[in-house]
C-alpha cells in the first residue's frame, strides 16, 4: 500500500493515462452510435487495444500495491464506497476492451492496432461483414455499451468524490493525484 502523503509516479501516470483515454474512448463510442460516425471505428478500436495494455499494467500494479492509503480517517461507509468505486472502475476499464474485442471479433469485423491485424475479419463478396458468431457478437455489443455507461457513471462519482475531498474536506487526496505530496499536518494548507 502506498503512503498517505504521496503516490508513486507509476500510480499517478497509470491513473491519468487510463482516465484520459477511457473518457475519450467512451465519448467517441457514444458519438459513433448517436451519429453513425463509423469512420472513427478503426481509430476507436486501435486506441482501445493500445490502452488495454496500460489497463492490464494498471490492474497488475493495483494488485501488487493495493489501493492507496486514505489521507485521513473516514467513516466506514465512505471507506467502503471508495473501495467499491475504485475496484469497479478497475474491473470496468478491463471489461470495456474485452467486450469490444468480443463484439468486433465475433461480428466478422475483426480488430487490430491501426494496420496491424490481430483478429481476422470475415467480409463477404458484397463487402458486408459475416459474423463468426452472431449471438456472441450481439452479447459483446450489448455488454460493451452497458459497461461503457456504467464506467461513465462511476467516473462521475469518482470525480465528485475527488472534488468533495478537495473543496469540502480540504484534504490532499486530489493534490496527490497530481503528484503533490502532503501530510496530515498540512491538510489546512489546501484551500
Amino acid at each position: 500500500m502506498e503512503s498517505k502523503g504521496t503516490l508513486s509516479r507509476v500510480t499517478v501516470g497509470l491513473h491519468w493515462i487510463v482516465a484520459v483515454f477511457m473518457i475519450a474512448l467512451i465519448a467517441i463510442g457514444i458519438y459513433m452510435v448517436e451519429t453513425e460516425g463509423w469512420h472513427l471505428y478503426h481509430l476507436h478500436k486501435s486506441i482501445g487495444l493500445l490502452i488495454f495494455t496500460v489497463i492490464i499494467a494498471r490492474i497488475g500494479w493495483r494488485l501488487k500495491k493495493g489501493l492507496p492509503e486514505p489521507v485521513r480517517p473516514f467513516s466506514r461507509f465512505e471507506h467502503l464506497a471508495s473501495k467499491a468505486v475504485h475496484w469497479m472502475l478497475l474491473i470496468g476499464t478491463l471489461a470495456m476492451p474485452l467486450t469490444g474485442m468480443i463484439y468486433s471479433g465475433a461480428s466478422g469485423h475483426g480488430f487490430g492496432i491501426f494496420s496491424i491485424g490481430l483478429f481476422p475479419s470475415n467480409y463477404g463478396p458484397d463487402g458486408q461483414a459475416i459474423p463468426f458468431n452472431a449471438a456472441l457478437s450481439d452479447a459483446g455489443q450489448a455488454m460493451h455499451g452497458y459497461i461503457g455507461y456504467f464506467v461513465l457513471v462511476l467516473t462521475i462519482l469518482h470525480v465528485a468524490g475527488a472534488l468533495k475531498h478537495h473543496f469540502i474536506d480540504k484534504d490532499f487526496t486530489l493534490k496527490r493525484l497530481f503528484g503533490s505530496a502532503g501530510t496530515s499536518a498540512s491538510q489546512s494548507d489546501i484551500r
